[in-house]
């Protein structure tokens, strides 16, 4: 998938979860847990729960709310246990998905993300199915717009830190890292100032799909749509080359 339709991907699921406010803060809700549990309360010392607080801010998640889940994750044995879990399979035209969640009931998330697939003509396949067509890699989306910095500016300051690769789109940049260098170049962007749309480390297939059937277009949609409306899903990747 290029920068631009990620970029493009991204707007369209942000302005989804914008307008049902309750899905993105449970979402967040549950990275602030995990991030407190892998790296402790205090945001000054843990990177990954500074950027989910900056995310949180951004979806206008109220600060006694992020304050809350901090200090609930932290209390250990009163907060819910959450299992990150990945699920693989295909859509149709033999489009490759991984979906990431984040559950309490793992048994609740199997069942509604076979259904996903179900409902959109898929079929939900075995651990490590379609993985090995992905590069595990650490993946930055920047809104042109929103940065200051030109593209020679943002690319050398990028690759100085860490990077593997610098991508200039019409309306984004794109900024790939290995996954062991991730959190560096991550590090050094928040230091210089520069807003992330989205920093993570995904999985980016190595060939796309292109579907130019519409029924088969709308099976996707589909599945990608329950997908989405699913609390427990926390991201999914795909193949698929949208046009």
């Amino acid at each position: 998938m290029s920068g631009h339709s990620k970029f493009a991907n991204i707007r369209a699921k942000k302005e989804k979860n914008d307008a049902a406010k309750g899905k993105i803060y449970t979402i967040i809700g549950r990275e602030i847990a995990i991030a407190v549990k892998e790296g402790g309360p205090d945001p000054n010392n843990n990177f990954k729960l500074k950027f989910v607080i900056q995310k949180a801010k951004a979806a206008n998640m109220p600060n006694d709310t992020i304050e809350r889940g901090i200090k609930k994750a932290a209390g250990g044995g009163d907060g819910v246990d959450y299992q990150q879990l990945r699920y693989e399979g295909y859509g149709v035209n033999g489009v490759a998905i991984i979906v990431d969640t984040l559950t309490d009931n793992k048994n609740r998330t199997a069942a509604n993300v076979k259904s996903a697939f179900t409902k959109g003509q898929g079929t939900l396949g075995t651990p490590n199915s379609v993985s090995y067509m992905f590069d595990k890699k650490g993946q930055i989306i920047i809104d042109r717009e929103e940065c200051d910095k030109d593209a020679d500016e943002l690319m050398e300051l990028a690759l100085e830190a860490g990077a593997e690769d610098f991508k200039e789109e019409e309306d984004s940049f794109e900024i790939i890292t290995a996954e062991s260098d991730f959190d560096a170049v991550r590090e050094a962007l928040d230091e210089a100032g520069i807003p992330m749309l989205q920093a993570e480390v995904a999985m980016i297939p190595q060939t796309t799909v292109s579907v130019t059937d519409e029924q088969a277009v709308k099976n996707l949609r589909r599945t990608l749509d329950l997908l989405d409306e699913d609390d427990d899903v926390q991201q999914y990747y795909t193949n698929w080359e949208e046009e």
